[in-house]
C-alpha cells in the first residue's frame, strides 16, 4: 500500500472539508439540539455527488474508490456525526446491497436515485433478539399469489423513516412448511402497505440522524423483490456489514480528530498560571497520544478501504479498523472534555457533542466483542 494519496483522493479531501467546516459546522449544533434531519446538507451533498462516491458512472456513480469515501465520512465526521452516518449508512448499507446482489432490474430501478442522493436506502438486520446473533431473524416472509407476505419487526434502523427514504433492504426467514429454514433479505420500498415506520428513538447521540425501529405487518412486496438468490440472506448481509465497517470506521478516526483538533485549540487560548495550558506537559502528554493514536487508526482505515479497492480480502482489516477506532473515538472526546475542563459538559462546545456521538461507534455495524471474535476467527483462534 502506497502512503501518498492519490491527486483525485487529496482533492475531494479538501472539498469535503471545506463544506464541513463552511456549511455543516455553522448548523450542528442547531440540529442536534433540534433533532433536525439534515435534508438540505443531503440535498447538497447528492448534488456534489457523494452519496454515490465507490460506485461506477455506468450506474449513476460518480465513479470513485473506497479510499477516496472513507476520507470523505472522516472529513464530515470530523464535525458532526449525523450527518456523516446519514452518508455512511446510505452508502454502505443502503446502497452496496444493490449493487453488489441487485438484479439488472433492481438496479436500473433504484440505483439512479439513491446515487444522486434523491432517495435514501436502509438496510433493516436488527431486532430484539437479532443483533449480535444475526442468524436469530425472526421476521419471516411467506410466498402467496407471485408475492412475499412479510411480518415481523426491525429496530434500530437508519434512513427509513425520513421523506427521501425509498427503501429498506431487510433479512427474513423464507422458509416454508417442509422446505429448509434459510434467510433471504427482500426489498421493501416506502409506501408500501403493512410497512411501517416507527417514531424516531431519542438517543444519548447522533441526534440529527434518523434512527428508528420497522414494523411489518401482512406487508406484500413482489416475488421479483428479493435481493439475489433466495437463501443467501446470511452470507450478503455479512459482506455488507463488512463494506459498512470501512465507513464506521472511517467516522471513528473523523471524530476522535474534531475531538483533537478542538482540545488543540482550545489548550492554546485557554491560560492557567500566566500561560496557555498547551505548555503544561499533562496536557502535551494527552495531545501527542491522541494525535499519535489517530494517526496509526487512519492508516488502519484506509488500509481497510484500499484492500477493498484492490479487490483483495479486507473482513480483518476493517474488523480491527472498526474495533480500533471506535474505543479511539471514546477515548479522544473523554480527553477533549477533560481539557476543556467544565465547558466540556457545555452544550455551545462541540466536544460536549462529539462525547456522546462516540459511544455508538463501540456498538454500531458490530459491538467490539463481535469485531473481536471476527478478528480470532480470522486468524485461526
Amino acid at each position: 500500500m502506497v502512503f501518498d494519496l492519490p491527486e483525485e483522493a487529496q482533492l475531494l479531501r479538501r472539498t469535503v472539508r471545506e463544506f464541513a467546516e463552511g456549511e455543516v459546522a455553522p448548523v450542528a449544533q442547531a440540529l442536534d439540539r433540534d433533532k433536525r434531519f439534515p435534508y438540505e446538507l443531503v440535498a447538497r451533498m447528492g448534488e456534489l455527488g457523494w452519496m454515490g462516491i465507490p460506485f461506477p458512472e455506468d450506474v449513476g456513480g460518480a465513479g470513485g474508490t473506497s479510499l477516496q469515501y472513507a476520507l470523505a465520512v472522516e472529513e464530515l465526521a470530523r464535525v458532526d456525526s449525523s450527518v456523516a452516518i446519514t452518508l455512511s449508512a446510505h452508502t454502505s448499507l443502503g446502497t452496496q446491497p444493490v449493487y453488489v446482489f441487485g438484479s439488472p432490474e433492481q438496479k436500473q430501478r433504484l440505483l439512479p436515485d439513491l446515487l444522486a442522493g434523491r432517495r435514501l436506502g436502509a438496510f433493516g438486520l436488527t431486532e430484539a433478539e437479532a443483533g449480535s446473533d444475526a442468524g436469530n431473524t425472526r421476521t419471516r416472509a411467506r410466498r402467496e399469489g407471485g408475492e412475499w407476505v412479510i411480518d415481523g419487526a426491525k429496530q434500530f434502523i437508519t434512513n427509513a423513516g425520513t421523506a427521501i427514504s425509498g427503501h429498506v433492504a431487510i433479512t427474513a426467514r423464507t422458509g416454508g412448511p417442509g422446505q429448509p429454514d434459510e434467510i433471504s433479505n427482500l426489498i421493501v420500498e416506502n409506501g408500501t402497505p403493512g410497512y411501517e415506520p416507527g417514531e424516531p428513538y431519542r438517543k444519548l447521540g447522533w441526534n440529527a440522524s434518523d434512527t428508528r425501529p420497522l414494523t411489518f405487518d401482512g406487508c406484500r412486496v413482489p416475488e421479483e423483490n428479493v435481493l439475489g438468490p433466495r437463501g443467501a440472506g446470511l452470507r450478503q448481509f455479512l459482506h455488507v456489514l463488512d463494506i459498512g465497517r470501512i465507513g464506521v470506521a472511517a467516522m471513528g478516526v473523523g471524530l476522535a480528530q474534531g475531538a483533537l483538533d478542538q482540545a488543540l485549540a482550545y489548550a492554546r487560548e485557554r491560560r492557567a498560571f500566566g500561560r496557555p495550558i498547551a505548555k503544561f506537559q499533562a496536557i502535551q502528554a494527552k495531545l501527542a497520544d491522541l494525535a499519535t493514536e489517530i494517526e496509526a487508526a487512519r492508516l488502519l482505515t484506509l488500509k481497510a478501504a484500499w484492500l477493498k479497492d484492490e479487490g483483495r480480502p479486507f473482513t480483518l482489516t476493517a474488523a480491527q479498523a472498526k474495533l480500533k477506532t471506535g474505543r479511539l473515538a471514546v477515548r479522544a472526546s473523554e480527553e477533549a472534555v477533560q481539557i476543556h475542563g467544565g465547558y466540556g459538559c457545555i452544550e455551545e462546545y462541540p466536544v460536549c457533542r462529539f462525547y456522546r456521538d462516540a459511544k455508538i461507534l463501540t456498538i454500531g455495524e458490530g459491538t467490539d466483542e463481535v469485531q473481536q471474535m471476527v478478528i480470532a476467527r480470522a486468524l485461526g483462534a
